[in-house]
């Protein structure tokens, strides 16, 4: 039996700000590759710049934090469509829409691609992320913008630190600590935060330098965040 490795890829990554990183999603694609023969991989898909700007215009107009959250979903489902495509038919046809069809597609692709797979009240693709993982007794690698956990938002502020490892009860209060808002850019949501610790899920948190995603995958020393114990 192969292992299961559930990744949750920002949106940020696969959409930022600005122009669209193809050379980025392209070495993501060649890393998961290199490692067929050891894993698969579910891949869930978070909404990133273009579920923000919708929210942002429709929070202006004052509509529902429910109406908000779906707006997000939707943005993930689309984000997931386009990397399904990435993969061609290494990953599955259909996007799945619940968990049972994630599980049953890992039986046909080394790939599998998703979105939020339902609504869940304060929570993003990071804890559909963190459920699949509790679901296929996975490990759980969560990609974002950011090299791991810092001591302080590091786009922001020029002398964070990394936070090489936490334990799931430190990394939860870090994370319940910030109020939820649809649509809200940190490094795991406050849902996977809960479930993470919950049922001792075994998680990294990564940047966008796909070598120690690689590095990861082979056991060896990388840079990021450890979330264990």
């Amino acid at each position: 039996m192969k292992k299961v490795v559930v990744i949750s890829l920002g949106g940020s990554l696969i959409v930022p700000e600005g122009k669209m990183n193809i050379a980025l999603l392209e070495k993501f694609k060649h890393v998961l590759r290199k490692h067929y023969s050891k894993y698969k991989f579910v891949i869930v898909c978070g909404g990133g710049s273009i579920a923000r700007k919708y929210i942002s215009v429709l929070r202006s107009e004052n509509r529902s934090k429910d109406e908000l959250s779906h707006t997000g979903i939707l943005a993930t489902r689309m984000n997931a469509l386009f990397i399904m495509q990435l993969f061609e038919k290494e990953a599955n046809a259909k996007l799945p829409m619940n968990m049972e069809e994630v599980k049953d597609n890992l039986n046909k692709n080394n790939i599998v691609v998703c979105g939020a797979l339902r609504y869940v009240p304060d929570s993003t693709s990071d804890g559909t992320a963190a459920n699949l993982a509790h679901f296929l007794d996975a490990e759980f690698i969560n990609m974002t913008n950011v090299d791991g956990l810092f001591t302080a938002n590091p786009l922001t502020h020029k002398n964070a630190k990394l936070i090489p490892s936490i334990n799931w009860k430190d990394f939860k209060k870090r994370a319940l600590a910030m109020k939820f808002h649809a649509g809200q850019h940190f490094v795991l949501d406050q849902a996977a935060s809960i479930l993470i610790r919950e049922h001792k899920i075994k998680t990294y948190i990564l940047g966008p330098k796909l070598d120690n995603l690689n590095n990861v995958l082979n056991n060896r020393k990388f840079r990021g965040t450890l979330i264990e114990g």
